[in-house]
């Protein structure tokens, strides 16, 4: 089992169980703050656990940092979206963490397999919003399945991945410093920016942290 980070917490913060409403028992970890917020993080909300399915961090200008948060309720399916300040306090949700690999996709279902025990999982494009962009068929990247009590609630990407161009226009200039950037799309209709010498069926590595950048041609 893969252990997330685990930040330090502080001394008077203790792990704790608290009841839900239908007797599932959550376990709370310290806290975390508006702006830690990110996709597959779980939080406690008026005891009921929230899946972090978007987050996007603005800050315009001093002491206006925000998070726009979307949530999914793991009980009801319940979504909603709040805003948060970079400094508020939440409670943060422990879960279990597994390495996966994606094993098919159906239409909007994305069936994932535990790479230990090999047990299928779905889930709904909709639970892999903020990775979907760089989800295709036939990747073999080890992503980190996020779960909570045994039901998997979303998958993490690595941070580099490797794709392949399916489409970009030809270099007009013969620059090679990388500097020069052009529009390019992934197999799955994934458009990024590029450098200028990248050619259709190139390989290039994606940065997939705060919503995936173009990093450099594969080695």
């Amino acid at each position: 089992m893969i252990q997330g980070s685990v930040r330090k917490r502080p001394a008077q913060a203790v792990s704790r169980t608290e009841p839900l409403v239908n007797s599932i028992q959550i376990r709370i970890y310290a806290m975390k703050t508006g702006k830690e917020l990110k996709p597959g993080t779980v939080i406690r909300l008026e005891n009921d656990p929230w899946l972090v399915q978007k987050a996007e961090f603005t800050k315009s200008g001093r002491n206006s940092a925000i998070m726009k948060t979307k949530l999914k309720n793991l009980l009801t399916g319940y979504k909603t979206e709040i805003v948060y300040s970079a400094d508020d306090k939440l409670d943060d949700v422990i879960l279990d963490r597994k390495e996966a690999t994606l094993s098919f996709i159906s239409g909007d279902t994305y069936t994932f397999m535990d790479t230990t025990d090999y047990t299928m999982y779905e889930l709904n494009a909709e639970d892999i919003e903020s990775v979907l962009p760089f989800v295709e068929e036939g990747m073999t990247d080890v992503c980190e399945a996020v779960f909570f009590e045994d039901r998997l609630v979303s998958v993490e990407l690595p941070t580099t991945i490797v794709r392949q161009v399916d489409y970009t226009e030809g270099s007009a200039r013969g620059d090679t410093s990388g500097k020069v950037m052009k529009p390019a799309k992934l197999k799955n209709g994934t458009e990024l920016s590029v450098a200028d010498f990248i050619e259709i069926g190139d390989m290039i590595e994606i940065d997939t942290r705060e919503g995936g950048s173009y990093k450099g041609r594969a080695k």
